[in-house]
């Protein structure tokens, strides 16, 4: 599982660290991670350091200081370095010491013939986009230049992945100590690359951000034993789809069939059910019990009573679509069975009572805020899928989004998949995580445009993939 953790907290193992250390041990640490980095990416472009043309973009900060104590390394390795100051008079003193020793140089300019850059600009501190000086250095690097980003790509935000103007864009960031939430979270996440982690000894608290892996969903992933039947598996019950949108519950059938449930109940129009019965015939129609309720997808307007009746039953209930139009927060806070909400960034806008912009700009604050005044798990969907629990304090992130996914009827498979995760045990929060995860892995096996039927036909393959990686 990869964890990530806020600048403060960061800063504050960074501090109980480096008073017990030596002065500078701490950065070295850093320098000597992320100049083994840089060699190694220059070994596979070019065969190796020598002779390799290393351009320092370096701001006044340690992170600058990072950039120029590795630069060091490299020039000592038989590389040709170059640093290039945002402001000349305050480039961190001892790592300009030690590349000047090395035989590196400073100019004012950047060489518009290199091998490698690496942004050591602005720190995990920086907030905001990058400052005129900053961005006028970032627009020379020369086209086609790998990137690297010292400790997070400048100009974005650390603590939420914001970018809030010009900022850069990484072919690979080397990072310190931990993972940061902006290096997991869009648009950050975007602009970070291969994200590649130094240890430098810091010990840490519980993170704010966790993002599963492979391992991590095999692990919750509900096993039949000899003595499942389908019951025992999970009953998971769908009430989607209308006149309008009858697809809809073909696609959250679809989802649910293959996410594990040991049975998929559908409650609807007749029409709809016929449709959902020619696609999948082992569907069961009509009402009857159930582990968990999936409602919402394609289900118009006007059905909001089915949604506070099911929602005042002791059964777990996933809230998708059309089904979180008004919902009360003191009902939903009253629940004793797990909940999950699933809206998109204009839904978790109407739910919050704010503009789809403030979401979207905020996605982490947001996902939080709505788990909190629901009391329920939340599923933000988006590039960056984010899932929070009213009872927790750390978010999920999920790491297999493809913009694929951004295809009608996506949501709908992902509503049934997650609802079959929820009636197989799980909690709203595994439900979501694990749902979403899968629901990525299974688009990445389709590849390029894809049909939201097809990401459900390659769910198997994606709880295969979780167990033999």
């Amino acid at each position: 599982m990869r964890t990530a953790y806020s600048v403060e907290t960061v800063r504050a193992a960074e501090r109980e660290l480096m008073a017990r250390l030596p002065e500078g041990a701490l950065m070295q640490r850093a320098a000597a991670g992320l100049a083994a980095a840089c060699a190694g990416l220059l070994r596979r472009a070019r065969g190796g350091v020598y002779g390799a043309r290393v351009v320092l973009l370096v701001g006044p900060g340690d992170n600058g200081g990072d950039a120029l104590y590795a630069g060091a390394r490299l020039a000592r390795r038989g590389a040709g370095v170059t640093a290039v100051p945002m402001d000349p008079e305050r480039m961190h003193p001892g790592g300009l010491a030690a590349l000047r020793a090395a035989g590196g140089r400073v100019e004012r300019s950047v060489p518009q013939r290199a091998d490698l850059v690496l942004d050591g600009l602005l720190g995990i501190g920086g907030k905001g986009g990058l400052r005129p000086a900053a961005a006028a250095l970032v627009e020379h690097i020369p086209p086609g230049v790998p990137v690297v980003a010292v400790d997070l790509p400048s100009g974005v935000d650390a603590d939420t992945g914001e970018v809030a103007g010009p900022a850069v864009t990484a072919d690979v960031t080397v990072t310190f100590g931990a993972y940061k939430p902006g290096l997991l979270i869009d648009p950050g996440a975007s602009r970070a690359g291969a994200v590649h982690l130094v240890d430098i000894g810091l010990e840490l608290p519980s993170p704010q951000v966790q993002a599963l892996q492979h391992a991590d969903v095999a692990r919750l992933l509900p096993e039949p034993t000899a003595t499942s039947d389908k019951y025992r598996r999970g009953v998971v019950g769908i009430v989607a789809g209308s006149a309008q949108y009858p697809g809809a519950a073909v696609l959250a059938v679809a989802g649910a069939l293959r996410g594990g449930a040991g049975a998929v109940r559908y409650v609807g129009p007749a029409a709809v059910q016929e449709a959902v019965l020619a696609r999948y015939p082992e569907t069961l129609i009509g009402p009857g019990r159930v582990q968990a309720w999936v409602v919402g997808p394609g289900l118009g307007e006007g059905r909001a009573g089915e949604v506070a009746k099911l929602l005042a039953q002791d059964t777990a209930v996933l809230v998708d679509a059309d089904g979180l139009r008004g919902l009360d927060p003191t009902a939903l806070r009253a629940r004793t069975a797990p909940t999950l909400l699933t809206p998109h960034a204009g839904e978790a806008a109407a739910l919050l009572g704010v503009e789809r912009k403030s979401v979207e700009e905020g996605r982490l604050d947001a996902v939080r805020t709505l788990a909190q005044r629901y009391g329920a798990a939340v599923l933000l969907k988006g590039s960056t899928t984010l899932i929070a629990s009213g009872g927790e304090t750390t978010v999920r992130v999920n790491p297999t989004g493809t913009p694929w996914l951004a295809t009608a009827g996506s949501g709908d498979v992902l509503s049934g998949l997650a609802g079959s995760l929820l009636a197989g045990g799980l909690s709203g929060a595994d439900a979501g995580a694990v749902g979403a995860y899968l629901h990525g892995l299974a688009a990445r096996r389709v590849g390029g445009p894809l049909l939201a039927h097809q990401v459900a036909e390659a769910l198997p393959e994606a709880w295969h993939d979780t167990r033999h990686p």
